[in-house]
C-alpha cells in the first residue's frame, strides 16, 4: 500500500475467520478490563427415540454470568415442558460452573413471558424489531428458584 492509498472497509456475508478473530481480540480486552478470563460454552439438547432434535439451548459462561444465546423447542413438542427442562438444565450447569447470574434477550413475539415465569426480570428493551416488536433483555440471580 502506498502513502496515497488508504484502507477502506469491505462488506461481505458471513466470515468465520473474522468472527473468531474478533471474539479472540474482544475476549482479551474484556479479560484485561475485568481480570476475569474464565470463558466457557454451554449447550443442552434433547432428542426423541428416532434421534431427531426436540429442542436445545446454547449459552456461554464468563465471570459468574451465564448468557443464554438460543433456546428452541420443536413446535409439536412445545406443550411438553421441554423449554423449562432445557432452561433448568442450563442454569444448573451454569451454577455448577460458578455462575450466580444469567441473562437472555427475547423478542416480544418470542418468549419473554416464559423467562419471566422462570424468575427472570426485564431490565431493558430495544425498539425497532420488524413488525413493531421489541428486543426484551432479562436478568436472573441464579439459585433463588
Amino acid at each position: 500500500m502506498t502513502a496515497e492509498e488508504k484502507p477502506v472497509p469491505t462488506v461481505g456475508g458471513s466470515d468465520e475467520a473474522l468472527t473468531e478473530r474478533l471474539e479472540h481480540e474482544l475476549d482479551a480486552f474484556n479479560d484485561a478490563a475485568t481480570g476475569c478470563a474464565e470463558h466457557g460454552e454451554l449447550s443442552v439438547k434433547v432428542t426423541d427415540e428416532d434421534g431427531q432434535l426436540i429442542g436445545g439451548l446454547t449459552a456461554w459462561t464468563w465471570g459468574g454470568l451465564c448468557g443464554i444465546e438460543l433456546l428452541w423447542v420443536r413446535e409439536d413438542r412445545r406443550a411438553d415442558g421441554w423449554g423449562t427442562k432445557l432452561l433448568r438444565a442450563a442454569e444448573a450447569e451454569a451454577m455448577r460452573r460458578g455462575c450466580d447470574r444469567a441473562t437472555v434477550s427475547s423478542y416480544t413475539f418470542q418468549a419473554p413471558g416464559f423467562y419471566q415465569r422462570h424468575g427472570y426480570a426485564e431490565v431493558g428493551r430495544v425498539p425497532g424489531v420488524p413488525g413493531g416488536h421489541e428486543d426484551v433483555y432479562l436478568f436472573k440471580k441464579l439459585g433463588g428458584e
